[in-house]
């Protein structure tokens, strides 16, 4: 009886000192089988559209960064870069004549100004002169009309002392040679009235061509001045011109993009690796037609690999960043990774999921929440990249 209670009291200190043995072992770590291996995953699309003349990579290969994945047919971003070429250059020119148009343009409107201002003093000498001739013309006209009227009372005159002649000639008291001496004179008299009317008429017609040389003196004037204020507006011709040019040298410029534009479409029509990695899911071959943004395979990045181990909440209360833990791969036999806390995630796994849980229902029950915790592992460790994205990992990390 007492040898059973020895190996009972035995017992109970050998289990007291095992249990006591765990709780030290597993005293400041946490684990949890919860975790997998997590690395970049890049979803490779076209940036443009087209047909599918050459697929240079097969699933699962491992490539290079820039390496030739897909090419797209070329010839239609090739013509597209000859028509933008050919637009800059015919944008470029026109540029460059209205650029030379605005020197010209200033000379031009300041040469106009000047020479219109010569025309109006030249217009405004022509109508003083054409008044003063205008002047001088009615002046002749009513020295001609004194001269008639002077004339006309001379011959009167003659003509009244032939008529009183001819009567003395008749009771002969006068000679014949005076009467015909009388009478030459009266009709020298006669014909100074008709001279005198003539140049009576001639003085009116040269009124009338001065007059209408006034008129067309002042009709220069005036389209002299309607020149001066035309050249006048030569600053809003030279703002008009620089607009121009500067109009020119935004079309040079939307036609430099737009062949900027053409060239990368032409490059975007061979899809290159951005980064060193593994060929995943690739759907796609040759004669086939993409979209831009189509998605065409994956590129896994195996050298930035880490872990996510989704924790309790319960098991958080001593988990910091920068905390070392240990890593078991179950894929890899349980071989053992050192590496580190990086960070904690802002929420918890169901409040990312596509339906997060929505508590305000009334349904409530408590259920422990699982937080996604970034483990980083430490380089070197994994020369050959066995560790790919989703395997199963059962990391521990070290609270104490």
């Amino acid at each position: 009886m007492k040898s059973r209670i020895r190996i009972i009291a035995a017992g109970l200190v050998v289990a007291a000192i095992g249990l006591g043995v765990w709780f030290w072992l597993t005293a400041g770590r946490e684990s949890t089988d919860d975790a997998q291996v997590d690395a970049p995953v890049t979803q490779i699309a076209a940036r443009v559209g087209g047909t599918i003349t050459k697929v240079a990579v097969s699933d699962n290969q491992q490539v290079e960064p820039g390496a030739v994945l897909v090419e797209l047919d070329r010839g239609d971003y090739e013509v597209a870069v000859d028509k933008a070429r050919a637009e800059l250059t015919d944008a470029e020119a026109s540029a460059l004549a209205a650029r030379s148009n605005v020197p010209i343009t200033s000379t031009t409107a300041a040469s106009n100004v000047t020479t219109a201002r010569g025309s109006i003093v030249q217009a405004q000498g022509g109508v003083a002169a054409a008044e003063r001739e205008l002047d001088a013309a009615r002046a002749r006209l009513t020295t001609t009309q004194a001269r008639v009227r002077e004339a006309e009372a001379t011959a009167a005159k003659a003509a009244r002392d032939v008529e009183r002649l001819r009567g003395l000639l008749a009771k002969d008291e006068v000679s014949q040679q005076q009467f015909d001496t009388l009478v030459a004179a009266a009709d020298a008299q006669k014909a100074g009235v008709d001279s005198a009317r003539s140049q009576v008429a001639e003085a009116e017609a040269g009124i009338r061509v001065a007059e209408s040389k006034v008129i067309q003196a002042r009709a220069g004037a005036d389209q002299a001045h309607a020149e001066l204020r035309t050249a006048e507006t030569a600053p809003q011709q030279v703002s008009m011109t620089k607009a121009r040019a500067a109009a020119a040298d935004a079309r040079v410029q939307q036609a430099r993009a737009n062949l900027a534009q053409a060239e990368l479409n032409l490059q975007y029509a061979t899809v290159k690796a951005p980064a060193r990695g593994v060929i995943s899911k690739k759907s796609l071959n040759p004669g086939q037609v993409v979209q831009p943004g189509q998605p065409l395979l994956a590129l896994v990045q195996l050298d930035d690999v880490w872990v996510t181990a989704n924790f309790k909440e319960t098991q958080l209360n001593d988990v910091r960043a920068g905390q070392r833990a240990t890593v078991k791969v179950d894929a890899l036999g349980g071989r053992s990774f050192n590496g580190k806390v990086d960070s904690i995630a802002g929420a918890t796994g169901a409040r990312f999921s596509l339906l997060p849980p929505e508590n305000a229902t009334g349904n409530f029950v408590k259920i422990v929440q699982r937080v996604p915790v970034k483990i980083v592992l430490d380089s070197g460790q994994d020369p050959e990249h066995q560790l790919r994205p989703g395997l199963s990992v059962t990391p521990t990390v070290y609270t104490k």
